[in-house]
């Protein structure tokens, strides 16, 4: 990344061509490191460019991310493919009903040593660096819950003693929506710790043409580490310098606001379909996915086309939608994309 990181900004104040060029000197490493991680995942992964991308933005962007398909189109395999092309410690936990908080955190045991007894921590597979919670909608609440501290706040309470966890630190869970028997919803409490919520939809008639080529010759894809921890920890700090003008501040915080039923910035579709909004973490996720957005695009200030390529990921699963939208079969996209075809970016609206 270099030698020195540029000053961050206060968030009112102006950037000045120095902070500018400083900042738009380190994008230019962010890009290509970028760029030479999804490659890797890409030998692996065929198509889903868009979740791939969604992906690494949750990573630089010291988020988690939710990734929601049928089974079979290459969710885990995308995880696996990540934690290759990255000097990262991996674990894999199947989600199942039977599955106890123990078994994800960890437990104290007792050891005997030379005649005595002592009590010792043995950790669980979250004490990872990328954690694939996979089917993660099979357990229950209980050990679901499990993951609420260590995505949150990145460390694990076990008998009143704190242990931290490593840097970097990524939950991507993935979970099958059709298969809804012996199954637990995530709860919202949940749901808004994740940063995105990637839908992982079909393969094209060439890309399924293309994952038969790769997978039925015989030949596997031989996946390159091109990153490690302390070059992923320096892009999530430079993602925070990166400048957010008050006025592109202010359309991320009024697009939040228009999923709030009966609000001020409320639309039609809104107030019919919506029961609850999105939550202040979902201003905070659209900020930062965006700050990632102005880096790959080699810039230091955010715009507000980047605010609404995050909309989608970012709100989907925050927002709940009532009975009469799941009566008419209404997706939380189509709310989110009508708010973003209604509510004008560059409207300067008195606080």
């Amino acid at each position: 990344m270099g030698a020195q990181q540029p000053t961050p900004l206060p968030y009112d104040a102006p950037m000045s061509e120095q902070q500018m060029a400083a900042i738009e000197q380190h994008a230019l490493r962010f890009q290509q490191d970028f760029q030479r991680v999804r490659r890797e995942v890409q030998k692996a992964v065929v198509g889903h460019k868009a979740v791939v991308d969604g992906v690494l933005i949750a990573l630089f962007a010291n988020g988690h991310a939710l990734l929601e398909g049928v089974p079979g189109l290459g969710k885990t395999l995308l995880v696996r493919s990540l934690s290759q092309a990255l000097s990262l410690v991996f674990s894999r936990i199947q989600f199942t009903p039977d599955l106890m908080p123990a078994d994800v955190t960890g437990t104290t045991i007792v050891v005997e040593r030379d005649g005595a007894r002592d009590f010792q921590f043995r950790k669980g597979p979250v004490f990872t660096q990328i954690l694939l919670a996979d089917e993660i909608n099979r357990a229950t609440p209980k050990t679901q819950s499990s993951l609420l501290e260590a995505m949150q706040e990145r460390s694990v309470t076990v008998g009143g003693v704190t242990h931290v966890l490593d840097k970097p630190f990524l939950v991507m869970a993935t979970q099958n929506p059709i298969e809804q028997e012996g199954t637990y919803p995530l709860p919202e409490a949940q749901l808004d710790r994740f940063f995105f919520k990637l839908e992982v939809g079909y393969s094209s008639r060439e890309e399924l043409s293309e994952i038969l080529n790769r997978t039925t010759a015989g030949e596997s894809p031989a996946i390159e580490r091109v990153l490690d921890a302390n070059t992923i920890l320096s892009h999530q700090k430079l993602v925070r310098y990166v400048h957010v003008a008050p006025h592109v501040q202010d359309y991320a915080v009024r697009l939040v606001l228009a999923t709030h039923p009966q609000g001020p910035f409320a639309t039609p579709m809104t107030n019919k379909y919506l029961r609850f909004g999105a939550s202040p973490r979902a201003a905070q996720t659209l900020v930062l996915g965006a700050k990632v957005m102005a880096l790959l695009g080699g810039r230091a200030q955010v715009t507000s086309d980047d605010i609404r390529a995050c909309a989608l990921p970012a709100l989907r699963h925050r927002v709940l939608v009532n009975f009469e939208g799941e009566a008419e079969g209404v997706h939380p996209d189509s709310i989110i994309s009508n708010a973003l075809e209604t509510l004008p970016a560059d409207a300067r609206v008195p606080a």
